[in-house]
Order: C-alpha cells, then structure tokens, then sequence
C-alpha cells in the first residue's frame, strides 16, 4: 500500500484487480483461483512479462501468517485442559531429570530447552496423529528431535512404561541398573527408540528413505498399501546440515505423500539465531516448496486471531513480515513492556491494535507451534494431502515456560535452573508439589485414577498403543544352499575380477525361492563400472512409475529398464542416499515386518570416508546386510588418482563394532564370506553388517586349497594358503601375508625368494585383519582380567607352522595402521607394507612399485627382514638390491 506510487500503479484500477481475486476466491474457491494465476502467469511469460526484481527472491513465499485460515481451522477434537496438563506434567518432568542428572554429576549433560519448544507439537501427535503398530494397522514411523529426548522419556513415565529408577539413571548407562540412553539409540534401548537421529541431518534423509522403501515394498507386493506416515521433527538449526535438505528432491520425485517433516523452528541453534539477519521460516518454505513440497506454515496462537482482524490496513502483518529472528528472539526473551515497544516502535497503526492488551496479556501471545488448534490444523492437512510430502513450519520458542532461559542465545547448553525458577514454573504450571519437593527435585505423577492419566491411555489405546516403540521381532530364514556357492570352489582359467566374482554370485542368489525376491541391489550410478547392466532387464530398475520412454539401449540385451516393480535401487550420483536406501532395508525386518537383503555396491573410497556418520548409525539401528566396496585399495583403481585411491576404508570399518569387514582375494574366499555372512545375519539373527572389498584387478583364481576347516578361517580371517620350497634344505623361513589384490604381489615374491634364494616361505591370505584384531584383543584382556595364557586364533594359527622366530611380513593395499592393529598380538618379528600417502595416477604396476607393495618391494623388505634377525648376511641383501632393482635412497614422504 505504501510502495504503489513507486510503482506508478493506478490506486483504483488496482483495487479492481484486488476486488476480482476476492470475488474468485469466494464464489470459486481457491483451487480455481490457483489454476487462474498459473494461466496468468504463463501467458505474461509468453508475452515477455516477468516478474518485478523485487519479487523474484520472493516468488515462492507465502505471507508471514499462518497458511490455515480461521474459517478453515477445524474444530478440535480433543480435550485441550486434559492435553494442557499432561504437557505440564511432562515438561516438568524432563526438566528435572536433567537436572537431577547434572546436581549429582556435573560431566552428564542434557537438555532443556529443546524438548520446552517443542512439546505441543509431540503431545498432538501423541494425542491423535502417531499410530503405533497393531494388528489394524502397521503403525507409523517417527523420528523424534534427538535433543528432545527427556521430553519423550518423561511421558513414557506417565505412560508407566519407564519408571522413576530410569529417570533417575538417565545418562548413566554403565551402572548396572535399568537407565535411559543420552538420545534415541536403538542400539541401546532396542525395544523403545525406532531410529537414531541427535546425529544433525541424518534423521531427515534417513526418514526420506524410509518412506520411499515403504513404496518399494508396496510396489513389489510386499507389504499392502495403507495410510501409514513417516514423521520426521527437527530443528531449524539442523536444516543446515546438507543431509536435512539435500534429497528433498526424491521425495517428490517418488510422490511421497507418505512423509511429513515437522521443523521446530524455535529460531535457534546451539549458539545463538538460525538466521538472525533474516527469517528461517521464509528461507525453509521457499526451500521446500521450491522441491514441491505441501507447506503449511503454523506460526502465531489462536490469541492472536482477534489481533490479525483488527489490522484492517495490513500493518501488523506488515511489522511481522519485517522483523528479522534475531529482534524476535530479543524481544522473546524480555518482559512485556519490551514487547509493547515492539508493536508501538515502527507503525503507529500497530500501536491501535494492541493498545487493548496488558503487558501480561502481549506476553501470553502465543507461537503457533504452542497451539494445539493450530497444530491440529497443520497435521491434519497433512496427513490427507495427496501426491506430494508434506512439511510443517512451526514457530516456537526454545525454552518455552522455563522463564530466565526463555529464548536466550545460550539456552541450549543451560542444564540446571536455580530453586527460585523452579518455584516459579512449578507454580505456573500448577504443579501440585510442596517447596520441599521441589527443593529435592522431585518428578510428579497424577494417581492413575486422574481425568488426565485416563485420557492419556484412552488416547493411547484408540491409536493402536505406546510410541515410541520398536518392533524386534526376528524371522530366521535358513540361508541358501551351498550349491549356489560352491561352484565358486574351483579354478577358472581365464582371468577375472572379484567385482564379477560378486556379480556372478549376486545373479546366483537372485535364482533363489527364498532369497531371491527378497535380494535388493542398490547401485550409486555405477552399474555399467561395476559389470551389473546385465540385472536391469532381468529384474528392473525401481521407478515411481512405469517406463515413459524407449530406452536408447532397447535393441540391445542389457537394455535399460524402469519398472514400478523393478527390484534395483538406482539412487543417481548420491552415495548418502544409496546408503540411506541401503538402510531402509537393512532395518526393512523391524519397520515393515519384512525381512530384506540389500547389497550396496560402491566405489570404496566412496563408502565409510563419505557417509561415516551413517554408517556408524547403520550399527546404532543393528542394521543388517552388505556393503560392497568396490575399485578397493589404493594401488588397484589404476588412474583415477588421489581422490579415487581408497587406502583406509577398513581401517574407518574397524571403529563401527557391528561392521564385519573382509578384504578377499580369491572366488572361494567371496563366496565363503557372502554365504557365512547370509548364515550369520539372517539365520542366525546376528545384529550385524559385512563390509567386503572388491576389486577390479583381473587374475587367475585358484582352487579353494582342500584342508579341513579352510572355510572357517577364512570367516576368522586369515588361513595358511600354500607353502613354497624349491629345496629340501631351506636356508631359512618367513612368512609372507597379505590380502586383496596384493595378496597375488605376495605369492609371486614368494616364488622369488623360493626360487632364487633358497627361502621356505609361508604364504598366508589375510581375509580380515579387523576380525583377527578384534579375537585377539578379547583373548588379551581375558588373559589380564583373569590370569590365563590363552592363545589367540592369530597366533595359535601361526604357531601350528611355524616357530616364533620366524618373521612375518605383512603387504595389504592399505595404509600400514590397518595391519598394525595385529602387530602387539603376534610373538614373531612383525614388518608390515602398506600403502600410506595420497593416491597417484599410474598403471597398477607403477603405483605398487611407487608405494612398494610390488612382489620386488615385498621379497626384498622379506630379506631385510631376515637380514634384521640375523638368519643372512650383509652381502646377500645388497645382492638383493641390485638384483630386484630397489631405489634404497628414495625419499619417502606420507604426502609425496
């Protein structure tokens, strides 16, 4: 109104254009309205008509305003006095376990405030959106704000499904006694928390994922299409985390009407404002609508919608619009006479709207995610959209009701209040304890026999049960027969990869009754590298909709095929969202009452390097399944160079303890380790996943050797391969291990030294330096705790061979920390190669001599070795130098 002269615009003939909308909207409703602005708007665009500059940053956002008109809020259909005070209740509660917690041990941590902003917009859902599973319905998924916990745990106490003792050990999980975890950790509390999410940014995108392999298992026939949500909250602080926003694409790609994000958007992160100089809940609508999704915006109380009709001249929304985070949340954190300075400072014509209003009253002004109603609203739209996600804006304020942290910069990090602050939010929450009791912390629980307790079940009851609440059922499925796999016990002729190796075992497992539908191959856009093209037309790549094209490649057998029912996930170029879709499966068996078995396959250097973080969630959610890591080892991907070399990614497998990691050379050795691995987790129920390396590197593949228990050892992680000797009388002994591709660098320096210099040598695959690690740490501590002298399998695998002064000399391609993990475990002289650095560009041979872990570089640090405990003489290793054309003054840097 102010702006019109600027524009030049005739302030009558405009009312006319403002006159005909109002006229639209109320004869022919907002969808007609809708469809007549897209019509107006493309044809100025034919006519070369853009939109004014100052309206382009802007053109996705709605008004500062609640998107849910008055007329349009449904009645609610609850009890709000009763949801009032179970709200209380638990806000009280979770405020003085913390507390609690933090008086008695300083070092616990918590937090309050997170769990204060966003209450009403759990005890809503609690009350009558989040189904949990009956035998009705499969229930919904919900992934809770990690840092509200308390807030979950407190209601789960009134619910009487955690005690006061939990409570009372919240965070003190070593004690022997029943406690709550930190955050929601299902690796913890496998029966309560559904997913892991404290972890900023993997909630959002791991709820992405579960509601798209929702529609993969409906599509494929799995399960049956119902109603079912995935819920994720979080906070507007999270949202800058690249996972929060980064795959908002695949869900509306995919048509995820099937997922609801709520943003508590208290305008907060842990230091101070999200985006003070601005406004996050404009920032995050044009976001989300920018990717399609269904927006509602909940931003002011029911209070204020007598405020909003008496702005006539549109300055208070005017004022709102304005106003940046960081002046809300001054003004948020002072008293009423401050916030009247708020209304009266700018507009004169604000000042008539809330002049009426005391300075108790404009403190009671409520955010809209503080209403019920207006959050009934917002769910309810939500959970009846069709054929987009949804998401939720809701305004709050963090710390809400905990009066001197209200809205702060550091409220985040506050973990205790002072008794005269608990005195005052004791009494302004009418909660019935004496100042004695409150003194002592005490937690508050209504008899059960209370109008409210009785509600709280009843609304619980008519939902299907408790949330949050985690299935653990376990379905044994007997793993496949071994006629699958054993074909891959002998020796092939012709020269392969165990990347083909792992393909040919994949298309066998595919052919399985049992296993076979339930395989799900997950691609990161890599299938041709990988040699899987060959599964599309087999099987199918999963699509949200039939195949709308020809496919360029139709002519050809491994044409390109998109199916609704396709079993491929294809995910793009976006590892974090193959392995959030790797995740929905592996946890499909708790989720979707499905067992599924997903093989990733990836790029290494790709994997755990990249997506670390959910990887480790992978374990804290007892995921179960493969990952393939594929171009391993940092000499092998010949080439690619620095950033393509992965030379650690079993060194990073070894930090998640649920990770059972094999870098296998040989057929038998991958077919040993995919069949054991199926046994373990799917026969057996193992709470476990198998990371194995494979590699692109051709050579021939022996026969699996024929000894008694070779396939156990090789699931242990290391066995004798074979023994080389070209005399009767060898002048001394050594033995040689390795694994992966070099393990073939290993054999051919055994042949060197065999042959040329007289040497026994012991030729030992090491198909897991991880799991041999992992033994052998057990047996050590055992041995100190309780004064045995056990042997580990490492060393008594060793000793069944040879004598403890033979040296063993270790050629991995990875950094020399990976074989250094066994190094305090073995008795004999221990040298291990590796190859530590940055990757190079080069031709394999190249990159092995340049990181030498070539068979030269290995037979002759084997000499040296021998040469360092006196078994040959100076002159021969010099030979030895010259003979296998070894630079002994290079320089050596970890950064050359």
């Amino acid at each position: 109104m102010d702006n019109r002269d600027k524009y030049n615009v005739d302030i009558v003939g405009l009312q006319e254009w403002l006159d005909s909308m109002d006229s639209l909207v109320r004869y022919e409703g907002k969808a007609k309205a809708k469809e007549i602005i897209r019509e107006l708007t493309n044809k100025a665009r034919e006519l070369g008509v853009s939109l004014p500059k100052d309206m382009d940053s802007k053109s996705l956002n709605t008004p500062y305003i609640n998107t849910i008109s008055v007329k349009d809020t449904p009645v609610y259909p609850g009890d709000l006095a009763c949801e009032e005070r179970i709200e209380d209740f638990n806000r009280w509660n979770s405020m003085i376990m913390v507390i609690r917690a933090n008086k008695y041990d300083t070092s616990i941590g918590g937090h309050l405030a997170t769990y204060a902003s966003i209450s009403t917009l759990y005890e809503v859902g609690f009350n009558h959106f989040f189904r949990a599973a009956s035998e009705e319905n499969p229930g919904d998924l919900v992934f809770f704000q990690g840092h509200s916990s308390p807030g979950i745990y407190a209601r789960s106490f009134l619910e009487g499904r955690l005690t006061k003792e939990h409570l009372l050990n919240f965070r003190r999980e070593t004690i022997g006694k029943p406690s709550l975890s930190s955050y929601p950790h299902p690796r913890c509390m496998p029966k309560y928390w559904q997913f892991p999410t404290v972890s900023m940014g993997l909630g959002p995108i791991q709820a992405i994922y579960q509601a798209y392999f929702m529609r993969y298992l409906e599509n494929r026939g799995f399960i049956p299409q119902t109603n079912r949500k995935v819920w994720a909250f979080l906070g507007d602080g999270e949202t800058d985390e690249v996972e929060s926003l980064g795959a908002l694409q695949i869900a509306t790609r995919y048509s995820l009407d099937n997922l609801i994000f709520v943003v508590n958007c208290n305008l907060q992160r842990l230091d101070g404002p999200v985006l003070g100089n601005g406004q996050i809940v404009q920032d995050l609508e044009a976001r989300f609508t920018g990717n399609g999704w269904d927006v509602t915006k909940v931003l002011w109380g029911s209070n204020w919608d007598d405020l909003f009709a008496r702005d006539k001249k549109g300055f208070l929304r005017k004022l709102l619009s304005e106003t940046v985070d960081g002046e809300y949340q001054r003004v948020t954190a002072n008293d009423g006479a401050a916030r009247r300075e708020f209304y009266y400072g700018k507009y004169p014509e604000t000042k008539e709207i809330v002049s009426h209003l005391s300075d108790e009253e404009l403190t009671k002004l409520k955010r809209g995610g503080h209403d019920p109603s207006k959050v009934y609203a917002a769910y309810k739209k939500a959970v009846t959209h069709k054929g987009s996600p949804s998401v939720i804006l809701a305004k709050s304020i963090k710390g809400y009701g905990l009066k001197t942290i209200q809205a702060i910069n550091s409220a985040h990090s506050i973990k205790k209040l002072d008794l005269k602050t608990l005195l005052a939010i004791r009494d302004e929450n009418q909660i019935p304890l004496t100042d004695k009791q409150v003194e002592g912390l005490s937690f508050y629980i209504p008899d059960r026999n209370t109008k409210e307790m009785k509600y709280l079940h009843d609304r619980r009851a008519a939902l299907g049960g408790y949330l949050p609440k985690r299935r653990t059922l376990s379905v044994p499925m007997k793993a496949p027969d071994e006629s699958y796999f054993s074909k891959f016990n002998s020796a092939v002729d012709r020269e392969n990869s165990t990347t083909m190796v792992f393909v040919r075992i994949l298309s066998e497992l595919l052919k399985d009754k049992v296993f076979g539908s339930r395989v799900v191959p997950i691609i990161c856009d890599e299938a041709r590298t990988f040699g899987m093209e060959g599964l599309f037309p087999k099987i199918g790549i999963h699509s949200a909709t039939k195949q709308k094209y020809i496919p360029q490649d139709s002519g050809q057998m491994m044409y390109y095929k998109e199916d609704t029912t396709g079993q491929i996930l294809q995910e793009g170029i976006s590892e974090a969202g193959a392995f959030s879709a790797w995740l929905a499966a592996a946890t499909s068996e708790e989720n979707n009452q499905e067992v599924m078995i997903p093989f990733y396959i990836y790029y290494s250097m790709f994997g755990f390097q990249r997506v670390g973080d959910l990887a480790w969630a992978a374990g804290d959610l007892s995921a179960r399944g493969f990952l393939l890591g594929a171009t391993s080892g940092r000499t092998t991907l010949a080439g690619e160079g620095l950033q393509h070399c992965d030379g650690h990614s079993h060194l990073l497998a070894s930090a998640i303890p649920s990770c059972k990691s094999y870098d296998p050379t040989f057929s038998y050795e991958v077919a040993t380790i995919i069949r054991y691995g199926l046994y373990d987790m799917y026969q057996q129920s193992n709470k476990c996943y198998y990371y194995l390396t494979l590699m692109n590197d051709n050579y021939k593949h022996p026969e699996m050797p024929k000894r008694e228990n070779i396939q156990d050892q090789i699931i242990k992680g290391m066995y004798m391969f074979d023994v080389f000797s070209n005399s009767k009388e060898s002048i001394c002994e050594i033995n040689l291990m390795g694994s992966g591709a070099i393990l073939c660098e290993v054999i051919e320096a055994a042949k060197i030294l065999s042959s040329k210099y007289g040497l026994k040598v012991y030729v030992w695959s090491v198909t897991s330096i991880n799991e041999l690690a992992r033994e052998a740490i057990s047996v050590s501590r055992n041995n100190l705790l309780k004064q045995r002298d056990d042997v580990s399998y490492l060393q008594q695998t060793l000793d069944e061979q040879v004598d403890s002064s033979v040296p063993v000399v270790i050629a991995t391609d990875y950094i020399r920390a990976y074989a250094n993990q066994i190094s305090a475990y073995i008795k004999n002289p221990f040298y291990s190669l590796g190859t530590d650095g940055f990757g190079k560009s080069g031709s394999r041979e190249d990159l092995r001599a340049f990181f030498e872990v070539d068979k030269e570089s290995i037979a002759f640090f084997a000499l040296s070795a021998l040469h360092k405990n006196g078994k040959i003489d100076k002159k021969a290793l010099t030979s030895a130098l010259k003979f296998l054309n070894i630079d002994s003054d290079r320089f050596f840097s970890f950064d050359s």
